[in-house]
């Protein structure tokens, strides 16, 4: 594999944590879909993890959507502090070109829901100073700030509230899991690039967590990135590797340069991955498909890294 790879999003943390909130699995090596061991066999890597935390969840007993978000953390921190000469935190687009030429992967704090922190966009300035670089507005439940794919509901005003202030101190917004009215009321009061960090195309696959073609070119126009979700349920076709492509091929026809396609696999966030893609270790299966298929050298290294570098 000759590529290096920029992921926008995994759910490992939430993976490592587990039901019981045991950790007993560690971040250099587990039986999920990502792990540093298996990363580290790229040419280089940096990986966002989302910290993920829904109202629809069913947590353990005397514990709230706050514990686990911080816990998220707590897990990051502990795994980083363990294998330092392997991975580090990333703050900046320059610290993950400095972790790549030392050999290290580079980690980046993401919010996948946030009920972790009730919502506030009040917390967002220190979340940012905390690390964290993407924010989504929901996962599949309605939310103070907005409505799901899964509800409806476009943004509260709070909802543009928090856009505002997540821009404002530099923390980029993922529309992927808002509703359709959602995603155009974001797109309304954006001053920033826009996200879909883990979201294929509904052109390719009709379902709606995918993004239409008009979607895609509205992230297009604000110079932000759509991610590759290898989830078998949003791929469709026969949810192979080449069927994955399907979506990049579509994505290139509305954006001929490629600069707005990326990564986000949502490893260990999904119970199915795409077949031939057991993990992060296949990802140059994916390279090799792309190349088989007439994509050059230097377009599939964008996607795979370049992209993402650019906008951070």
């Amino acid at each position: 594999m000759k590529y290096p790879v920029f992921d926008l999003h995994c759910d490992t943390l939430s993976y490592l944590l587990g039901e019981d909130w045991l950790c007993e699995e560690s971040l250099l090596t587990n039986a999920g879909h990502w792990d540093i061991t298996r990363a580290g066999q790229m040419p280089a890597f940096a990986q966002c993890f989302g910290c993920f935390t829904t109202p629809l969840e069913k947590l353990p007993e005397n514990r709230s959507a706050v514990q686990k978000f911080e816990q998220q953390i707590a897990v990051l921190q502990r795994e980083v502090n363990a294998h330092s000469d392997k991975i580090a935190i990333a703050y900046t687009a320059s610290d993950v070109e400095e972790n790549a030429e030392l050999g290290r992967i580079s980690a980046i704090l993401t919010i996948e829901g946030p009920a972790g922190f009730d919502c506030d966009p009040d917390l967002l300035q220190d979340l940012y100073l905390a690390g964290f670089r993407i924010s989504n507005l929901c996962w599949n439940e309605c939310n103070p700030l907005t409505g799901s794919i899964v509800t409806g509901g476009g943004l509260t005003d709070l909802g543009r509230e928090y856009v505002k202030k997540a821009q404002k101190c530099g923390m980029l917004v993922d529309v992927s899991h808002i509703s359709d009215e959602a995603f155009w009321d974001v797109i309304d009061v954006t001053s920033a690039p826009i996200l879909a960090t883990h979201s294929n195309s509904r052109q390719i696959c009709p379902v709606p967590r995918n993004l239409t073609d008009d979607m895609f070119r509205a992230i297009c126009a604000t110079g932000g990135l759509t991610g590759l979700n290898l989830y078998a349920a949003f791929i469709g076709g026969d949810t192979s590797v080449d069927a994955a492509c399907d979506h990049i091929m579509h994505y290139l026809e509305l954006d001929p340069e490629g600069t707005h396609i990326a990564l986000g696999g949502d490893l260990d966030g999904c119970d199915r991955l795409l077949r031939g893609f057991a993990g992060v270790q296949d990802y140059p299966a994916l390279a090799e498909c792309l190349s088989r298929r007439g994509i050059s050298d230097k377009q599939i290294k964008n996607i795979f890294w370049n992209n993402a570098l650019e906008v951070f």
